[in-house]
């Protein structure tokens, strides 16, 4: 086996194989803060329970929002809903862009029934 094959192979190995947590461990402090200053996980591998997990949190986190909108009485701060923990491959979501006057007179008039 060549030595490029076994770097391939380690590469893709799954995070929480045997090998991978070895690497993890081997890793001194200031490499290990380093990793967590600069970590994107968008930009790892994950297993499917690690992305099974991802989603259970999701959903506790969207439960205990809906939870605190249906007990507050409306007054004091609005409440934000919970951003989704980031995944691999997924971009972070891009900021809606706001509805302009004439935009909103122009959707108004087609609603009621004008003519664009």
């Amino acid at each position: 086996m060549t030595s490029r094959r076994l770097r391939v192979l380690i590469q893709h190995l799954p995070p929480e194989s045997a090998t991978m947590t070895a690497l993890r461990n081997g890793l001194s402090d200031e490499e290990l803060v380093e990793q967590a200053d600069k970590g994107e996980p968008e930009k790892g591998r994950w297993s499917q329970a690690e992305q099974l997990l991802a989603a259970i949190a999701d959903g506790v986190r969207r439960l205990e929002y809906i939870t605190i909108l249906a007990n507050s009485d409306g007054k004091g701060r609005k409440h934000t809903p919970p951003e989704p923990i980031r995944r691999p491959g997924a971009k972070a979501p891009r900021p809606k862009a706001a509805l302009s006057d004439a935009a909103a007179e122009r959707l108004f008039k087609l609603i009621n029934g004008g003519a664009a």
